[in-house]
């Protein structure tokens, strides 16, 4: 892996015409603040780049529909977005604006030098206009059927029911969103990125990482439906697409252009500028040279969205930057898929949503409640599902029982016994441990194991497995409860003072790890805890790498006599009211809004483009027996599978242990696709892939023979 010299992280621009619900947080702000919150405490140069998207038609649509001006629509939203973000903990190091004139300049100078270097083709086309409003329409001023997945409320630039990217003339039976009419083609000139031209370099950067000798990223690092997005559209053929709009709101074509008057550019065209023209913003505020973090190589650039902006963030803006010339292209684009609420889709417009600054002001003191059961249930590979009841439980059961109770236990425990001083103990001193009794030295044993697993935590971190890390991160406290649970010092502490000396003290260093830890995926309660422990205030920078460091040498993170404060509630239960009382808001918005889209497998994922038979006859698929099965270390959804062809055998790695056992799939028939090609994963080479199925709660099923099948048949 490449080291970078500095990181510069954005988040999607939230688009301000209405507040964030929690699919917003779960999509990209989450995950990015816990990426960036780990690296600070890893002492790296990172940047975090955000701010509103505050341009594009359906701003002027709310402000049409509300009798306001655009520019009181973005504001409004805007100081609400600053606020909210704040509110939650996450730690943007700049939240601009794409109003600012800063913005308008920047996008405005780009768009000047492509046009010097005649990147842009000016091209006369047919597009829509409304008659009786007397303007061409916007792409987000056009609805209709979308052509790909039947979903009637698609929108003129691509459909937000199975993320298809679209043009206006694509769409079936269009009908204007200003007067409900069918609008009609008109003729006008907009300038257009040649997308084609680009096709061959960005589907060599995409599918390999390498550009003309340089390796700019790992393929393999990328997640499979990011890759799969981008190779479909580039399969498909790219086309030119208009940079530029016929509208009233938004940032003026260079007026030294000629042909200028009425062109506003295209929001795809300065939106992700936005984040340019915010580092500058961070620069000039911090005294810093903005041209390190977007024209260095060696600056890793990391763009986190939700799925529906992949293509614009993994094809189109990386060509608007090549094209320009002097900018560097993303390392990664770990984009989230999309969370669901109580079984049914987030709609703003239907109202069912979970709104973050309503839950902040409902719930209040809940913040490190709520980033936990999002981050639990990220959607970082397929689509999730938030639900109130389930909300509940994972607070009761996994934040007050296991780890507000073990801090609890052993701060009280501290000051009980030891008048709040931190205990000092024989070194030699053995006690139980998770694993059962030790045989080595407190040096030897518990700082390497705790070491050994915060190691993972940071390599899950690192992968953009942010679930991973969390579980990992639980695990970690469960193992701190088990040695307090195995020794119970409150009944030994009369008859062997100096194991429970031993015990309380690794106890201590647990929690103490733990303020570190929590950090990046709970903040307040990371303070708090702090706190309780009367431990400095988090510098952040470095405070990670300096405790694996402490760890690695066998140092303790709290030294013997160190005085610590009283135990308070790090978490407390959610009563059932509570949660009634949200559940009936919901409910509410229900009866006083049309019916929420169902989510089913056939909306969520429509049947993929046709292929030939030849195509299909290309895949060998052959009957296989599983005959031995182990775990990955390091990977909890991943297992090592020794299949059975009958003339060979092959090893397949199957992202299936979260549902099967190792030793629940041994003498399993499965189907094999025989002619994959070889893949490693985790250091292990996967040659073929089981299939498969997944029904709509997720649980998986074997694509089964019979099993009086012979091994190595072909499969039709």
């Amino acid at each position: 892996m490449k080291h970078y010299k500095r990181y510069l992280v954005t988040a999607a621009l939230p688009y301000a015409n209405g507040p964030l619900h929690i699919g917003h947080l779960a999509g990209a702000y989450l995950s990015s603040d816990i990426y960036v919150r780990f690296q600070r405490l890893m002492n790296k140069d990172i940047v975090f780049i955000c701010g509103s998207d505050e341009h594009g038609a359906a701003i002027t649509i709310k402000a049409l529909k509300e009798g306001k001006s655009p520019q009181e629509i973005v504001d409004t939203y805007h100081a609400q977005f600053k606020d909210t973000f704040s509110r939650i903990g996450v730690s943007f190091d700049m939240y601009h604006r794409t109003s600012e004139p800063l913005h308008h300049t920047t996008s405005q100078e780009f768009f000047t030098t492509l046009y010097n270097k005649g990147e842009f083709e000016e091209k006369e086309s047919e597009q829509y206009y409304d008659e009786e409003a007397q303007q061409f329409l916007a792409d987000r001023y056009i609805t209709g059927t979308c052509p790909k997945c039947g979903h009637p409320d698609a929108y003129g630039d691509q459909c937000e029911n199975c993320g298809t990217a679209l043009s206006p003339t694509e769409l079936i039976d269009p009908v204007s969103k200003l007067s409900g009419k069918t609008p009609v083609l008109r003729r006008t000139v907009h300038w257009y990125l040649p997308l084609d031209k680009y096709e061959s370099w960005l589907k060599t950067w995409v599918e390999t990482g390498d550009l003309e000798g340089e390796h700019l990223h790992n393929p393999e690092d990328w997640k499979n439906h990011v890759l799969g997005q981008c190779k479909s559209w580039l399969d498909g053929g790219l086309q030119p697409r208009a940079m530029t709009r016929d509208l009233d709101w938004g940032v003026d074509v260079p007026h030294q252009i000629p042909g200028h008057e009425g062109k506003k550019l295209y929001v795809w065209m300065d939106a992700p500028i936005g984040y340019i023209s915010a580092t500058k913003q961070w620069a000039a505020d911090n005294k810093k040279n903005w041209k390190k973090y977007w024209q260095d190589k060696d600056t890793a650039l990391i763009h986190f969205i939700g799925k529906d902006n992949i293509v614009f963030h993994c094809l189109i803006f990386p060509a608007i930057l090549r094209a320009h010339g002097d900018y560097i292209l993303p390392m990664n684009v770990p984009a989230n898929q999309f969370m669901n609420l109580e079984g049914n889709k987030i709609s703003t417009s239907r109202n069912w949503a979970v709104w973050v600054h309503e839950y902040l002001d409902e719930i209040p003191g809940r913040e490190d409640e709520l980033r936990y059961v999002m981050i639990k249930n990220m959607p970082e590979l397929k689509d999730s599902e938030f639900t109130w009841k389930g909300y509940q439980e994972a607070i009761n059961t996994e934040l007050v029982n296991n780890l507000a109770n073990f801090v609890n236990r052993v701060i009280t425990l501290t000051n009980k016994y030891y008048n709040g001083k931190v205990p000092a103990f024989d070194e030699d001193t053995q006690f139980i441990g998770p694993d059962g009794p030790m045989d080595e030295t407190f040096h030897d044993s518990e700082t390497v194991r705790l070491y050994d697993d915060i190691d993972v935590l940071s390599q899950y971190i690192r992968d953009f497995d942010f679930r991973g890390g969390l579980k990992t991160l639980m695990e970690i406290s469960t193992k701190g409860n088990q040695i307090l649970q195995f020794n119970e010092p409150w009944k030994t502490i009369k008859e062997d003072p100096e194991t429970v000396k031993a015990v309380i003290n690794i106890c201590l260093q647990y929690v103490a790890a733990i303020t570190v830890i929590s950090r990046p995926f709970m903040p307040f309660m990371s303070d708090k805890l702090r706190a309780m422990l009367n431990m400095k205030p988090f510098a952040e920078k470095g405070e990670w790498l300096k405790m694996m460091d402490d760890l690695s040498e066998g140092k303790v993170l709290i030294k013997k006599n160190h005085q610590i404060g009283e135990p308070l509630h790090l978490f407390t239960r959610i009563e059932d009211q509570v949660i009634d009382n949200q559940i009936q808001k919901l409910a509410s918005a229900k009866n006083s809004n049309p019916q929420p889209e169902i989510v089913s497998k056939t909306e969520r994922i429509p049947v993929k483009e046709l292929i030939t038979f030849e195509d299909f006859a290309k895949i060998d698929i052959r009957t296989a027996t599983i005959i031995h099965a182990e775990r990955i270390e390091k990977a909890d959804k991943l297992l090592k599978l020794t299949l059975d062809l009958g003339f060979e055998q092959r090893t397949v790695v199957s992202g299936i242990a979260e549902q099967y056992k190792p030793e629940d799939v041994i003498g399993k028939k499965v189907s094999l696709i025989a002619n994959l090609a070889p893949r490693k994963m985790r250091g292990v080479e996967s040659q073929g892939m089981i299939l498969m199925a997944e029904n709509d709660q997720g649980q998986l099923s074997f694509v089964s023979p019979g099993q009086d099948w012979q091994n190595g048949q072909i499969v039709k």
